[in-house]
């Protein structure tokens, strides 16, 4: 195989540290010093002159930093390293307009982490069939749930290595992901169909070929009881605390028994949306999802004092929906499964595809009946169907016509492409 042929692909694979007392503490110490020194990076990007903003005066305001600050010196040097590099990235993807400036982080919302950028570092040994031991700079040797192969030892070449890690915490405790590095064949055009994709919160996904991808609560009727007793304990015992009074360590740990929860229900969500994008990734060529702005879509209905909202409640409850399913997550997937596959993935305008008829393209009032039940109220035609696949084919139907979202200068706009011809049945 030509090398013309090979790309080079970097994945992360996670597994659950399991650290003593002692070492949660360490590294504890290392990331509160890592968010500690990002934030004295920012506040010396802001005080410096734009002259002056340059990586090594950003290096030798680090290496000061780190000499006459004592707790940041449990942080290791090349972790140190890892948040310049992160830092500047950051703002290049700004100046980019691929995301917000960079700002200040704090210390309750930020993800608490710590990088090794070298995978020498690391001297990753195989216990046994579950357990594997990774070297954790100033922490020591600590072992780690073994749940994928990993390139280590006589298994390890130049083309499939370790190339780094991350300690990240969660509401389950600090985990690893190593970064691997691996040559690929680089993928050929997909031979598969299109489809278009209509997502939603009664039926998650529903393609335009009749299939629908659907699942269950992420939590057990006996974990949400638990859950909702942990809430309210949590609730009694905060309204008992008198103003300015110090959070007591029983509430402390109901509120990471909540947390863990939570937690756990987000792990299998991830699941479920690894598991149905990979297959969708795999089955179809190009496919086709709406343009969802969410953002606005959750947005508060409470309105103001002179013009207060109506169904308040009922709105909040609905938004709570929608941020559950993380319909920008499962299209964030997409994106890159896609990609990885030899496939596509393009965005059309939102409006109409559900009031449509996907059958004589006609838009009447009323025809959506009901959040399953379509049925077009247009004289000479008269289709019924279900809504949620009924939408999905309009999804299919724009790309088909030929409107498609393409980013310029930052947004989107609506471009027509080549025309394509419609299939027999949008």
């Amino acid at each position: 195989m030509s090398q013309d042929t090979l790309v080079k692909r970097q994945f992360g694979r996670r597994a659950r540290l399991a650290l003593s007392p002692s070492g949660v503490r360490a590294v504890d110490d290392q990331a509160h010093a890592a968010r500690t020194l990002w934030n004295l990076l920012h506040a010396w990007w802001r005080m410096m002159p734009k002259e002056k903003r340059t990586l090594a005066n950003a290096d030798a305001a680090i290496r000061q930093a780190r000499k006459d600050i004592d707790f940041l010196a449990v942080l290791p040097a090349q972790a140190a390293q890892a948040v310049l590099k992160t830092y500047f990235r950051a703002w290049k993807n700004c100046w980019e307009h691929r995301a917000d400036a960079p700002n200040f982080k704090s210390r309750i919302r930020t993800v608490m982490s710590v990088d090794i950028p070298q995978g020498r570092d690391l001297n990753i040994t195989r216990v046994h069939r579950r357990w594997g031991q990774v070297n954790l700079p100033k922490v020591g040797r600590v072992r780690f749930r073994w749940t994928k192969d990993l390139p280590v030892g006589k298994r390890a070449t130049v083309e499939n290595r370790i190339t780094g890690a991350r300690l990240i915490k969660d509401a389950l405790g600090w985990h690893i992901a190593f970064r691997v590095q691996t040559l690929q064949a680089a993928p050929g055009p997909h031979q598969g169909p299109d489809i278009g994709i209509d997502v939603g919160i009664t039926v998650p996904i529903a393609l335009s070929d009749g299939e629908t991808y659907e699942h269950g609560e992420w939590l057990t009727p006996k974990e949400k009881t638990r859950l909702l007793h942990l809430e309210q304990r949590a609730a009694r015992r905060k309204q008992r605390r008198r103003p300015g009074e110090r959070t007591s360590r029983r509430l402390h740990r109901t509120y990471d028994r909540i947390a863990g929860l939570r937690a756990k229900a987000k792990r299998r969500a991830l699941d479920w949306q690894h598991r149905t994008t990979t297959t969708i990734a795999r089955t179809y060529a190009t496919v086709v999802v709406e343009a969802l702005t969410i953002p606005n879509m959750v947005r508060s209905a409470r309105g103001t004092i002179e013009a207060p909202g109506k169904n308040v409640a009922q709105k909040s409850g609905l938004n709570r929906s929608i941020s559950r399913e993380a319909w920008g997550r499962t299209v964030t997937m997409l994106t890159y499964k896609t990609a990885r596959y030899g496939g596509t993935l393009v965005k059309v305008p939102a409006p109409n595809t559900s009031r449509r008829c996907s059958a004589c393209g006609f838009t009447t009032p009323g025809s959506r009946e009901s959040q399953a039940v379509f049925v077009c109220k247009n004289p000479d035609c008269g289709w019924s169907g279900n809504a949620d696949h009924n939408a999905a084919r309009n999804v299919l139907h724009l790309y088909r016509m030929g409107l498609a979202l393409v980013p310029a200068a930052g947004r989107a706009v609506v471009r027509r492409a080549q025309r394509v011809k419609p299939a027999t049945a949008r």
